[in-house]
C-alpha cells in the first residue's frame, strides 16, 4: 500500500478515537455516495457531523486542513444531502474538519474544526 494512502488511513482511525473521546457516537466511517467519500458520519446531542479528515506527515506544503476545497466542499455536501435524505431528513447537521499532522519526533497534532465549511449550494 502506498505510503500517503497509510498515513491517511492512520489519521481516520485517530479522528475516530479522538471523537469518541470527546462524546461522539460513529455512525459511518468512510460513507460512499456515488464520485463522494465521507471519511466520519458522527452524532452528537442530536446534531449530526460529517467530519472529512487530512492527514499529513509534515506542514512543510502547508497545513492539512487546507486541502479541503471547493471541490471536496461540493462534493461533500451533495453526499451529506443524500445521507440525510435516506436517514434524517429534518436533522440539523455541520461539517468539521479533523487535520492531523504526524511529525517523525513529536506527538502527533490533531485539530478539529468544528463548522469548517457550510452545506455547498450548486448554482
Amino acid at each position: 500500500m502506498a505510503k500517503h494512502i497509510e498515513t491517511g488511513k492512520l489519521g481516520e482511525k485517530m479522528a475516530v478515537l479522538f471523537l469518541k473521546t470527546k462524546g461522539y457516537q460513529i455512525l459511518e466511517t468512510n460513507w460512499r455516495f456515488e464520485k463522494s467519500e465521507i471519511d466520519i458520519i458522527a452524532q452528537k446531542s442530536g446534531l449530526i457531523v460529517f467530519v472529512e479528515v487530512k492527514t499529513r506527515s509534515t506542514n512543510y506544503f502547508g497545513y492539512p486542513e487546507e486541502y479541503v476545497d471547493k471541490g471536496k466542499q461540493r462534493l461533500m455536501s451533495k453526499a451529506a444531502s443524500a445521507y440525510l435524505a435516506a436517514n434524517c431528513e429534518d436533522c440539523e447537521m455541520r461539517f468539521d474538519v479533523i487535520s492531523i499532522t504526524l511529525p517523525k519526533k513529536t506527538h502527533p497534532e490533531i485539530k478539529h474544526i468544528e463548522d469548517a465549511f457550510f452545506l455547498y449550494d450548486e448554482p
